[in-house]
């Protein structure tokens, strides 16, 4: 049978029914049997939002992340996203039913892409130094900027800021992943994707999940003894 003709074919038996996304999850996604349901539950999500089964091989995150996730959750730490597009996409229903807190550490409303966040951020210094002022123990989710990363790894090796958790994702070819690698030696619990791979979506849904496995099973400590 010619190629287009099986396409055509598949194509067609679409239309009997919604997709069926679990089941092509279980069918296509690697063995995640030593992962923890709560970390297989974040990888799901992340490829969901990125529609790439690879991702899953790129994610990486310290050994005390979810941990740390969940205990600034329950502690209603606030959450600071980098540009209000990652704040917007957070879910706060569920952060305001846990009372943290959500604030923007780059309040432009113009950003719309990554090359305006790094502007933005490297012209006016008002956003470099509003980051040394993050409180103690706050989430940072970075999506967007790889210098915010930077900045924010070289004030940890400081002394100068002290987040309970960095998610940071942001997109970029030369310094998001010089960013990311800076980020998994700092001594901070952290998650984050290798290479140039990231953005706000997969920021957002990073910590959406981990909101969402905590409020769903708050009694669950199987990421205790997952590697």
């Amino acid at each position: 049978m010619p190629l287009e003709q099986l396409w055509q074919r598949l194509d067609a038996e679409t239309t009997a029914h919604p997709e069926a996304f679990q089941e092509s999850l279980e069918r296509l996604f690697p063995d995640l049997s030593a992962r923890s349901e709560i970390e297989a539950h974040l990888l799901s999500k992340l490829v969901l939002a990125c529609g790439d089964v690879s991702l899953a091989s790129f994610v990486r995150r310290s050994p005390d992340a979810i941990a740390a996730a969940r205990d600034a959750l329950k502690a209603a730490s606030p959450i600071v996203g980098d540009v209000p597009a990652v704040v917007a996409a957070l879910d706060h229903t569920r952060l305001a039913h846990l009372n943290c807190s959500v604030e923007t550490l780059i309040a432009n409303p113009h950003i719309t892409d990554a090359a305006d966040a790094e502007q933005v951020f490297w012209q006016d210094r008002i956003w470099q130094e509003r980051l040394q002022q993050l409180p103690a123990g706050c989430v940072l989710v970075i999506g967007y900027a790889p210098s915010v990363l930077m900045s924010a790894c070289s004030l940890m090796e400081q002394g100068k800021l002290q987040p309970a958790l960095v998610i940071g994702m942001p997109i970029g070819f030369s310094h998001a992943p010089a960013a990311k690698r800076r980020l998994i030696r700092a001594s901070v619990p952290y998650l984050t994707i290798d290479g140039s791979l990231g953005g706000g979506l997969l920021a957002t849904v990073a910590l959406n999940a981990l909101v969402e496995s905590l409020l769903e099973k708050p009694d669950c400590h199987c990421y205790l003894t997952s590697p």
